[in-house]
């Protein structure tokens, strides 16, 4: 890591009264789904109706809900480090790592939750044929609170963070696209770029074509199972794909219109991280599949999941290159 994003000198001044209100407000909002965790470890029921998938497996249950406390414990963590005086001296790339999985693990919740809640207020409802012959995974208050939970967590999180580097790191992206220098990002950079562009047509041909009604790919219980939800959520990892592409070219290429250096950055932080870590949280999820048939996951679902999620990442190593680099000098004019 270059002098660039070397750590600061701490503050001397305590966080102002809005960021002790923005931590706060993370930490507690995390509480519901850590207690609704805890409590199905524990062996509780509490949301979960007779006869839903999850009281089949308990050991894979009890597994993935410590895996997820982990995760969203990580939220208080993070609060914390952005919040108070001694998170100035800690380590960039061990603040932006987390940082970065955070916001793309929760990027699509706060933008596809309230979608969902739309199109079901069109739609009249997420009921399918099958329906009839399927038992509820969730009770259906659950998701609100879990989900309601997570869009604060995610809004907290993400001020806090903002506020965070604008003070440490926001000389980084001063300037317009335009005073780019040709090296803001390395000609092997440029190449990760463009194979990550060429890449990303076939998740994003596969996603378009679930989100459209297609059922290729799909295995019979998942395409049985789709309702407005899925469909939003198929259109919405098409639009992380193509904005998290676009915003890695603008900052390689410097071609398109002359944007703040922040607009394409922004892009390829929350778009990359998006359909890295859901692409590998849904690769993931692929391998705790068992029992019925039709509900395993085909060839082309684990393909487009882990295609996905490689296209994340070459996305994001771009951008962590252009940020190693530094900030471009400033245009001097004649």
């Amino acid at each position: 890591m270059t002098q660039t994003l070397a750590p600061a000198p701490a503050a001397a001044a305590g966080p102002s009264p809005a960021r002790r209100l923005l931590g706060a407000a993370a930490v507690v909002a995390c509480l519901p789904y850590l207690g609704l965790k805890a409590a199905w470890i524990a062996g509780s029921r509490v949301g979960i109706p007779d006869g839903s998938a999850l009281l089949e497996h308990r050991v894979t249950m009890a597994v993935a809900n410590g895996f997820s406390v982990l995760l969203d414990s990580g939220v208080i963590v993070l609060a914390l480090v952005l919040t108070r005086p001694w998170g100035r001296r800690v380590p960039a790339w061990l603040l932006t790592l987390p940082a970065w999985v955070a916001t793309g693990l929760l990027a699509p919740i706060m933008t596809g939750f309230p979608l969902q809640l739309l199109a079901r207020a069109f739609a009249g409802g997420v009921a399918t044929g099958a329906d009839a012959r399927r038992e509820p995974f969730l009770h259906e208050w659950v998701f609100g609170v879990v989900y309601g939970g997570f869009i604060v967590q995610g809004l907290a999180l993400g001020a806090l963070f903002v506020l965070y580097a604008r003070d440490r790191w926001g000389h980084v992206w001063r300037g317009r696209t335009g005073n780019l220098p040709v090296r803001a990002v390395g000609r092997g950079r440029r190449a990760v770029a463009v194979v990550a562009a060429v890449l990303a047509l076939f998740p994003a041909a596969v996603r378009l074509l679930w989100a459209c009604g297609g059922t290729a790919g799909l295995g019979a219980g998942r395409a049985a199972d789709r309702t407005s939800d899925f469909h939003v959520l198929e259109a919405l990892y098409v639009v992380f794909l193509v904005a998290a592409v676009t915003g890695t070219l603008l900052l390689a290429f410097r071609r398109g219109p002359d944007l703040p250096v922040m607009v394409p950055l922004a892009l390829t932080w929350v778009c990359s991280a998006a359909v890295a870590c859901w692409g590998g949280w849904m690769l993931l999820g692929t391998l705790a599949v068992a029992g019925d048939p039709a509900d395993r996951p085909t060839g082309l679902m684990v393909l487009t999941y882990a295609a996905q999620m490689i296209v994340g990442l070459l996305l994001a190593s771009v951008g962590a290159r252009f940020l190693a680099r530094g900030p471009a000098p400033a245009r001097v004019l004649p």
